[in-house]
């Protein structure tokens, strides 16, 4: 059977050695809010009671965010000068 969200997070986690704190600053820097449980949730064994599955939207968050964190912001768009 293929990857779940979960298990492309969690790879994400360990090949980027982050903490819990900085998968909520990450998730931050794009404007999504998530708490330290519900971070915690997402890494539970599936047989847990309280493991929850991580959505699209949220992974979906996780990368544009882990983009700016690694990148830096995107610099701001150059308007195209007229030609005269």
């Amino acid at each position: 059977m293929g990857l779940t969200n979960n298990d492309i997070f969690k790879k994400l986690r360990v090949a980027h050695k982050l903490r819990d704190e900085d998968i909520v600053n990450i998730l931050k820097l794009v404007d999504f809010q998530v708490t330290k449980s519900e971070i915690n949730s997402f890494f539970r064994n599936e047989n847990h009671p309280k493991y929850v599955e991580v959505g699209d939207q949220i992974l979906r968050n996780f990368l544009n965010g882990l983009i700016v964190h690694l990148r830096g912001p995107m610099p701001p768009k150059k308007k195209p000068q007229p030609k005269e």
